[in-house]
């Protein structure tokens, strides 16, 4: 009886290890952050479905992009992300520090603005147009103008940017993502052509916009004219009657 306990023993404690060694452990995910929805969809967009990745979209719906502060749950995000992407204009003063914090030495950084360079645009103030001289910032201030992501022809550039940091940052083939990138990009170039074919037949070429002016980009891409209530980021201004008055001739 004794023996047929030890070998049972003996047994059970084979079966326990030889498990225990099957166990493969469980490869880390590579965490990207990205800050708001175009720049997440195109990322998203790359990774399409290579399970190596880890996507999160740090501003949620209804958050504005110029007057967003993070959490502190949003720092413990990028701290212990492996990419972070962000637009890097003047709403993004913010990210200085939470990089500075970054618990991951080897976190691979993604500049937009800076990707883009000299196809930065400043925002500028077209006739009719409230200037801030009432407010804290000085009407003869220039600011770039965020918002780079209402130009297909950015979104090239910069999803050739964000499929390399995605490379910079992961070990091993991946050669999906650059297949990822290429299908996705002649979407956007297919898109970009339908909006010049269907601009180039229409009558009018004139927008009108009560409000901040956002698409600074894109009607600089397609040779639109626009009249609009105030520039691109001015978050602190409201419209006035002089300013959101339809503009003659």
């Amino acid at each position: 009886m004794k023996k047929i306990f030890i070998l049972l023993f003996v047994l059970v404690t084979t079966l326990n290890f030889s498990a225990c060694g099957n166990d493969k452990p469980e490869s880390k995910k590579i965490k990207v952050v990205a800050t708001i929805f175009p720049v997440y969809d195109w990322t998203r967009e790359i990774i399409d479905d290579n399970q190596n990745f880890e996507l999160t979209l740090l501003m949620d719906k209804g958050v504005d992009l110029h007057s967003f502060q993070p959490s502190a749950q949003d720092m413990m995000k990028i701290s212990d992300c492996d990419v972070f992407i962000y637009v890097g204009g003047e709403s993004d003063k913010w990210v200085d520090d939470a990089l500075k914090n970054s618990k991951n030495k080897n976190i691979v950084v993604v500049n937009l603005m800076d990707i883009l360079g000299d196809k930065v645009k400043s925002e500028e103030h077209v006739e009719g147009m409230e200037t801030e001289h009432e407010h804290e910032h000085h009407a003869e201030e220039i600011e770039n103008d965020e918002h780079i992501w209402l130009s297909l022809k950015n979104a090239q550039i910069l999803c050739d940017a964000i499929e390399s940091a995605l490379e910079k940052a992961t070990p091993g083939d991946n050669s999906d993502l650059k297949k990822n990138l290429d299908a996705y990009k002649s979407e956007l170039a297919a898109l970009d052509k339908k909006y010049q074919e269907t601009l180039a037949a229409a009558q009018g070429k004139i927008l009108l916009f009560g409000d901040r002016f956002p698409f600074h980009y894109l009607v600089d891409d397609y040779g639109l004219k626009y009249f609009a209530a105030f520039a691109g980021c001015s978050a602190e201004t409201e419209a006035s009657f002089l300013s959101t008055g339809v503009h003659k001739g």
